[in-house]
């Protein structure tokens, strides 16, 4: 309890320098005084989102990690930092929109954030900081004692290049009053469909997660798989939802004449690509489930959701006498 309350305390504080400085540099309440630090500020939004992000981010939930032992901020400011960089270049000095644009951006914004926060609070068992990703964890093994400097980019420095990266197109929104048109309503439906779609995806899984400890408890046999709901169609929908909502958000910056921006959902997608990979490597060690998940792996599409494949029916032998 004691740990959770602290760990509590430190998740609302660590983002205070990035609220001070924003308050007092980017958005300071007496426009008359503005100062050159905000002059410079209002010149260079994109490189003052990466340097904020170094210090506040990068050094200072680095340093935490270190002395806790435990990477564990990272993952759940997946879920804050997005609002956090949105309503920095929503209210930026040199800010431009459709207000429709940025209106739907920031809802869809709150919506997804909101989603994500509670599926990970959820999954922790509404314990912060009850653990660290597994990943972290691997790694930690792998590197022993250089892991303490290598985790500034494995953890921290490479989320700088994905966070900033995919919330690219919260900039390009807050870069043009290109008017609202048909491509808008497309990128809506793409936001809220994956935001849906992960939604339903990671509550079915921790229903069959907890369903499964309840098994285990009573000394049930338990389900290997989960392949019900969406998870009948994809062996990942959580992942495809958000990959979604993602590149839904980028057909705002297309539609308003940022296609580079593209790298961002890309980058992320294909290190989620990897993740995938990662997780289907763990569910086949394990022991319990690796038979029927490889079979799992044969009928079901990875990412799209599509029809459930025919397993292959085994062909009869014949002898000769």
């Amino acid at each position: 309890m004691a740990a959770g309350v602290r760990n509590m305390l430190i998740a609302f504080l660590l983002p205070l320098p990035s609220l001070l400085f924003f308050f007092t540099f980017v958005r300071p309440s007496n426009q008359d005084s503005r100062s050159t630090v905000s002059s410079w500020c209002a010149a260079h939004p994109l490189l003052v989102a990466n340097l904020v992000f170094l210090f506040n981010v990068d050094l200072l939930f680095w340093l935490i990690g270190n002395l806790l032992s435990n990477h564990w901020l990272i993952d759940l400011y997946w879920t804050v930092i997005p609002v956090m960089l949105l309503h920095y270049y929503r209210a930026h000095p040199a800010a431009v929109a459709d207000a429709a644009r940025s209106a739907v951006a920031v809802a869809l914004t709150w919506v997804w954030s909101a989603r994500l926060t509670h599926n990970y609070l959820r999954r922790e068992g509404w314990q912060w900081g009850k653990r660290e990703d597994w990943r972290f964890a691997e790694m930690r093994g792998q590197y022993g004692d250089a892991w303490w400097w290598m985790s500034l980019v494995a953890v921290y420095l490479s989320q700088q290049v994905f966070l900033i990266g995919v919330c690219l197109p919260m900039y390009a929104i807050h870069s043009s009053d290109h008017p609202w048109g048909a491509w808008d309503v497309l990128a809506t439906v793409a936001c809220v469909a994956g935001i849906a779609i992960a939604h339903f995806a990671d509550t079915q899984l921790h229903r069959f997660v907890a369903t499964n400890e309840k098994l285990k408890k009573v000394g049930e046999p338990t389900v290997a798989t989960l392949e019900e709901g969406l998870w009948r169609y994809s062996r990942h929908p959580n992942y495809f939802g958000e990959q979604l909502w993602w590149w839904g958000l980028y057909l705002f910056a297309w539609n308003v004449g940022q296609p580079w921006m593209l790298v961002g959902p890309l980058v992320n997608s294909m290190c989620l690509g990897y993740v995938t990979v990662l997780v289907e490597r763990r569910m086949v060690k394990q022991q319990h489930r690796a038979e029927a998940y490889k079979l799992y792996q044969k009928t079901t599409s990875v990412w799209i959701p599509w029809f459930r494949k025919p397993l292959p029916q085994a062909q009869p032998t014949t002898t000769t006498n």
